[in-house]
C-alpha cells in the first residue's frame, strides 16, 4: 500500500506543511501557503519570483521558476531551469549547506552562460550580474 500523499486526480503530491525553506513540517503545524502551480507568462513568473525571494522563499521562488520551466518553450528550458538553479542554491545557502549552495549555484551559472551565447529572450534580465550577485551571496558564508 502507497502511503504517499495524493491530489484528487491519484498523483503522489506533498500534503505536509512546509517552512519558508521549503523544509516539511510535521503535519496539522501552520505553514507557509503553497504556490500555485498553473504556469504564468514569462514577465508574471519572474515577478512572482522576484516576490517569493523578497519574502525570503527562495524554494517557493524555485518552484514558480520550475512551474515555467516545465511549460516554456524547448530553446528557453536552459534560462528557466537554470534560474531555477539558482533558488535551489540560495536556498542552500539559506539552509546552512554552503556546498550545496555553491555547487548549484555554479550548475546553475553554466546553464544561464550557456543560454546567454543563445540570443535568446532573457525578458530584461541581466544574467551576468543575476550569477554575479548569487555567486557574492553563497561565497559570502
Amino acid at each position: 500500500m502507497d502511503d504517499r500523499d495524493r491530489n484528487d486526480q491519484g498523483r503522489a503530491q506533498q500534503a505536509r506543511p512546509r517552512d519558508a525553506l521549503g523544509r516539511p513540517l510535521p503535519y496539522g503545524v501552520p505553514g507557509v501557503d503553497p504556490i500555485s502551480e498553473e504556469p504564468l507568462p514569462p514577465d508574471q513568473t519572474l515577478a512572482y519570483a522576484r516576490r517569493l525571494l523578497d519574502d525570503g522563499r527562495p524554494f517557493a521562488a524555485h518552484e514558480a521558476l520550475e512551474v515555467r520551466w516545465k511549460s516554456c518553450p524547448e530553446e528557453e528550458r536552459e534560462l528557466w531551469q537554470g534560474l531555477a538553479q539558482l533558488c535551489v542554491g540560495l536556498t542552500h545557502h539559506a539552509r546552512g549547506n554552503a556546498v550545496g549552495a555553491a555547487r548549484l549555484v555554479e550548475r546553475a551559472a553554466g546553464r544561464l552562460e550557456s543560454y546567454a551565447g543563445t540570443g535568446g529572450p532573457t525578458y530584461e534580465l541581466d544574467l551576468p550580474a543575476l550569477i554575479a550577485c548569487a555567486r557574492a551571496k553563497v561565497d559570502d558564508a
